[in-house]
């Protein structure tokens, strides 16, 4: 068994995407690549943060929270081959397996049982060269793509790459107002009027618990 870089485990209600509301174990693997300029996560931007885990220790404190949804995240998880290893055993546990990732890694190596939630950096994040193109093309329809908007910028931003790259046909598409910087009325009425084929996301988590997590 691999070993991991582990920032945190614990047990939240999701807060983000088309599973939004529903208990769920997550598993903050530690190490990024970019440094976005609204990240709420920095804690877990150093690959040296943390704990070191086995894969098997791992899974066995997600089992003890027995919950069927778990989500894996970072960090960029994809940056840790083992990785690989614990969605294996968790999706052969039977557990839903959530993977967001930022979209800078190939995600052609996930098991396609994943449901993929890539984060699609807009240029106010200072990351949006950092997109794999090829990620696209590698969507199914049960993932999902996930825009942080800062400014009307980054929503036409969001929006030219959504109609470029039908991604309605392709996945579930998200688009969430970045904290403090945009109010969500302000991004929903944009949404309405250019009937954009997209969900509009807060943080459900940040909504109950503020910056703290549930355990």
């Amino acid at each position: 068994m691999g070993k991991l870089r582990i920032a945190e485990i614990f047990k939240s209600i999701q807060g983000e995407g088309t599973r939004a509301g529903l208990p769920c174990a997550f598993v903050r693997l530690a190490g990024c690549n970019l440094r976005c300029s609204y990240c709420d996560t920095d804690y877990a931007q150093d690959a040296q943060s943390g704990s070191e885990m086995g894969v098997d220790e791992v899974a066995a404190q997600v089992r003890d929270f027995g919950l069927p949804l778990v989500q894996i995240t970072g960090g960029e998880p994809l940056l840790q081959p083992a990785c690989a290893e614990l969605i294996d055993i968790l999706l052969e546990d039977g557990a839903t397996v959530l993977l967001e990732t930022n979209g800078s890694q190939d995600i052609s190596v996930v098991d396609p049982r994943v449901i993929k939630i890539i984060d699609l950096k807009c240029p106010a994040s200072g990351e949006s060269g950092t997109i794999r193109r090829e990620n696209i093309e590698q969507l199914h329809l049960n993932d999902e793509v996930k825009f942080v908007v800062s400014n009307r910028g980054d929503y036409e931003w969001a929006r030219e790459v959504i109609l470029r790259e039908r991604l309605a046909e392709k996945c579930t598409i998200l688009l969430s107002p970045a904290s403090g910087e945009l109010e969500p009325r302000k991004l929903a009425e944009w949404m309405l009027r250019d009937r954009l084929v997209a969900r509009l996301q807060l943080q459900l988590h940040k909504i109950i618990w503020g910056d703290e997590r549930s355990r």
